[in-house]
């Protein structure tokens, strides 16, 4: 995970070094490589993420499939999160999405996701001093290039320490 922060870290000012972070995205979740989907830039705060509408993302009627707009969600709002909690210490499981769709996306789409550092430490970091495993839901909004507001998703995660984790073997 720390060559992931290094990598984002060069990926923030550099394209080349960005599409080597795309590469290796695609290759360590390789349930998105059809998909195509690609980090456009990040921040201290906030990733943004596209999506275009190429035959892979369609559904049938030449739209971009609902699906496709819920992993994008997703991967937005993951990605920001392992961006700001370390999965040496934390395991991140996404809990449940639900999606509110507002207009056909017709063309390429994105969404930019925003997390402080601040509130990562008022809604996981303190919390888990204290508590099992949290819970947060976060709003992702979908837009497409013509800035209609495509979607929005409530991603919910459950965020718990290595330590407190029980599995059966």
């Amino acid at each position: 995970m720390d060559q992931l922060n290094r990598l984002v870290g060069k990926a923030r000012n550099s394209s080349f070094y960005m599409w080597v972070l795309n590469m290796a995205l695609l290759r360590t979740v390789p349930f998105n490589k059809p998909h195509r989907l690609k980090v456009l830039s990040i921040t201290d705060t906030a990733v943004t993420i596209g999506a275009r509408r190429i035959r892979a993302n369609q559904n049938h009627i030449k739209g971009i499939h609902a699906c496709l707009l819920a992993t994008l969600c997703e991967y937005a709002s993951g990605l920001s999160l392992l961006l700001h909690l370390s999965p040496a210490e934390y395991r991140i499981i996404l809990k449940n999405i639900h999606m509110t769709y507002h207009y056909q996306a017709k063309k390429d789409v994105q969404v930019t996701f925003e997390l402080k550092q601040e509130d990562m430490k008022k809604w996981f970091v303190e919390p888990l001093k204290t508590e099992d495993a949290v819970f947060h839901e976060f709003t992702v909004e979908v837009y497409d290039a013509d800035r209609n507001h495509i979607c929005t998703g409530l991603i919910n995660w459950q965020v718990k320490a290595w330590k407190n984790v029980k599995s059966k073997m």
